[in-house]
């Protein structure tokens, strides 16, 4: 089995776990919040270098906090930051005209809930790579030996991306975990091919 958090858009990691794992791919809601991972952060490439974009929640400090009861805090305009970073950093990017509107159209609204929102960005995703949406777990999942949990942070890395051109490839090395949107953006549907290709 394959234990996933949920993710804001997730990295290539991520989604090559998905891709490769089928129907052994779970996502747990049934966890703590993490701070300072993907549950609600993204890395975008830019022409300065790599970008995180943090979804902003209320009361994220607290420890111990049940990932289903994180609340988005719309007090600083996190979305509009988004939106504009990823025009300006993928506008030129080859398929960015075909995906773009698809991924913007999630900042139209206001999500209460980080899982709602995590869940929006996992349906838009698999819907461009013509994959189904993973099962999802909502108690906490104790992963055995035998599993690949993805779900600390801590763990050691032994991603190996399959490398793609990258918009600022021109001037900057490759980045091997990037966003999903990254590489959507950069290599549409051939995207689903490259997550296969690297391995976990």
């Amino acid at each position: 089995m394959i234990i996933l958090p949920s993710a804001y858009f997730g990295s290539t990691e991520y989604w090559s776990a998905i891709a490769q794992g089928g129907d052994d791919v779970v996502i747990d809601l049934g966890e703590n919040y993490v701070k300072r991972s993907e549950r609600n952060r993204t890395e975008i490439m830019t022409s300065g270098g790599i970008m995180q974009l943090s979804v902003q929640l209320a009361h994220a400090n607290r420890p111990r906090q049940p990932m289903r009861s994180m609340k988005i805090d719309y007090s600083k305009r996190w979305q509009h930051q988004h939106r504009v970073a990823m025009e300006s950093a993928y506008r030129s990017s080859p398929y960015y005209d075909y995906y773009a509107e698809r991924f913007a159209k999630l900042y139209d609204r206001e999500w209460r809930y980080l899982i709602d929102l995590n869940h929006a960005t996992l349906e838009a995703v698999c819907a461009i790579l013509k994959r189904p949406v993973p099962r999802f777990s909502e108690s906490y999942i104790d992963a055995t030996e035998a599993d690949i949990d993805l779900r600390d942070k801590r763990r050691e890395v032994t991603f190996v991306a399959e490398p793609y051109i990258q918009v600022f490839s021109d001037r900057l090395p490759f980045e091997p975990n990037l966003s999903i949107y990254d590489l959507i953006m950069c290599e549409g549907p051939a995207a689903g091919e490259i997550l296969l290709k690297s391995k976990l």
